[in-house]
């Protein structure tokens, strides 16, 4: 692993996960009753790049990233799909709102809404916390839409509880249907998937994490 999982610290010259922003994003808060105008959501491949020591090449190679599209990120050229942001946190051993986290999430009644183009709609509800070794997200998928996910970092585990409509979940290569209040829980560190009915779904998304010393008994 090389770097453990942010703490929330407020070690602002070594922690590499909550304090510099780089890439843009269309960020809404949902809290306030109101769009808000777009603010940063953080990215900092750069930083981590900077503390781990390692080439552009080395994180392509890490991340399944091109070295090309990386370095467009750290120039904040190209903001990356929720999938290339899962290549890197899974490469750098980060959980998901490491990556796109502000520094007001952890205030209460705060979510912010991240809306990657063409693909979904993620409400940051809890961002990851240390201590319980999880985050959860407020997913919502149009009618029909099929969002599939890369397989993430060993040990994931996922929870998925709808909240309308219908959704199926892809897991160990067979879809699951759910309904309205129902759920399930399944590992994530396998490709898995997500397909709305003919109404759309909402439905949160919780992700929970191995801790480090589980990590070690694992392997």
């Amino acid at each position: 692993m090389l770097f453990p999982f942010c703490p929330g610290c407020d070690m602002r010259g070594a922690c590499v996960i909550a304090h510099v922003a780089h890439v843009r994003y269309n960020v809404q808060d949902k809290s306030l009753g109101a769009d808000m105008e777009s603010d940063e959501i953080t990215l900092k491949l750069k930083d981590v790049r900077a503390v781990s020591g390692l080439s552009l090449s080395k994180v392509a190679e890490l991340t399944g990233v091109s070295k090309a599209m990386l370095g467009q990120i750290e120039r904040g050229e190209s903001s990356p799909t929720i999938a290339t942001l899962w290549k890197i946190a899974k490469g750098f051993q980060v959980p998901l709102s490491a990556l796109i986290g502000t520094s007001d999430m952890r205030e209460p009644g705060v979510f912010r809404t991240v809306t990657f183009p063409g693909s979904i709609q993620v409400k940051i509800v809890f961002p990851f916390d240390p201590v319980l070794g999880a985050e959860t997200f407020h997913v919502e998928l149009a009618a029909n839409q099929i969002h599939e996910s890369p397989a993430h970092v060993t040990g994931v585990t996922e929870e998925v509880f709808v909240l309308n409509g219908a959704l199926d979940v892809l897991r160990d290569g067979e879809w699951v249907s759910l309904q309205a209040g129902e759920g399930l829980r399944f590992p994530a560190d396998l490709p898995h998937g997500y397909r709305a009915g003919t109404q759309g779904a909402a439905f949160l998304n919780m992700h929970h994490y191995l801790q480090p010393a589980e990590l070690v008994s694992a392997g």
